[in-house]
């Protein structure tokens, strides 16, 4: 597959990040890496974009941050998702699910066969 457009990155970071965040706190970059893991190689977010997604999220309360000393010097900022998190997860996920169960049947034809176009 090309890259996906910007647009659908977009629209589906949310719901990535927050999976990705269900099975254990997580950071930035290894969310990235964790995306692209996903996806085959075939699509990865960039910086400019997951950094102010999580912002916006923890402005929310869908996650939370805790910085933890990784080396003398050295400082990772770990994400986890919240209570409300999950909530908001598992009301994209029923989202997600019905638009790709109603972009299925359109592209099998029935939209046509019942001459809804």
């Amino acid at each position: 597959m090309n890259e996906m457009p910007k647009v659908l990155v977009a629209a589906s970071s949310r719901i990535l990040i927050l999976s990705i965040l269900r099975a254990g706190s997580s950071y930035g970059y290894k969310i990235l890496q964790t995306v692209k893991l996903l996806a085959d190689g075939e699509w990865s977010c960039s910086d400019g974009l997951i950094y102010p997604v999580l912002h916006k999220m923890e402005n929310e309360k869908l996650i939370i941050s805790s910085w933890e000393k990784i080396g003398p010097s050295r400082k990772r900022k770990y994400y986890t998702i919240t209570e409300k998190g999950i909530k908001a997860l598992e009301k994209s996920v029923s989202e997600w699910k019905f638009v790709d169960f109603t972009l299925k049947k359109s592209m099998g034809g029935k939209v046509c066969q019942k001459n809804i176009i």
